[in-house]
């Protein structure tokens, strides 16, 4: 194998790695969109759950008012948002960190593309070369046919 045609074995290996490296990243950009919609979920559902409860001192149907129910309620509630904003913290951190997922993988995508570029111009002079050894030969055969059949 000449160096023109291991070169091309070359890039095309590396052509296929950065393939695979986008393939995990965007494996994992998918994983990561689906806990940022589990977080947005929780949020939701914690965030509906302590704007249930209703008003912390109003007594519930015929019952009379009780400070430690409203107390509990109020305790309940306040863990409740409590618990949303840290989901909320974490939605944040994850989305930022996803963020940075995206950019690598727009920097392997273009990596990726950039090498197949380089892969395919390879290629294409290789196959030009090819072609004109080809028809070089194809020449060489036919002067020595057309100077055999003259010697006859």
């Amino acid at each position: 194998m000449n160096g023109k045609a291991s070169t091309i074995d070359s890039l095309g290996t590396l052509v296929r790695l950065r393939s695979t490296e986008v393939e995990r990243l965007q494996a994992d950009l998918a994983k990561q969109e689906a806990t940022r919609q589990r977080y947005r979920n929780s949020v939701d559902l914690l965030t509906d759950l302590a704007t249930g409860a209703g008003p912390s001192g109003q007594p519930a149907g015929p019952m009379r008012f009780s400070p430690s129910l409203a107390i509990n309620c109020g305790n309940y509630k306040q863990a409740v948002f409590a618990l949303a904003d840290s989901h909320r913290t974490d939605l944040h951190l994850h989305e930022a960190n996803m963020a940075v997922s995206q950019r690598n993988l727009a920097q392997a995508w273009t990596k990726r593309e950039l090498l197949g570029k380089v892969l395919a111009q390879h290629e294409a002079a290789y196959a030009r070369e090819q072609d004109r050894a080809q028809r070089k030969r194809d020449d060489e055969i036919a002067t020595q046919s057309w100077l055999a059949g003259r010697a006859d």
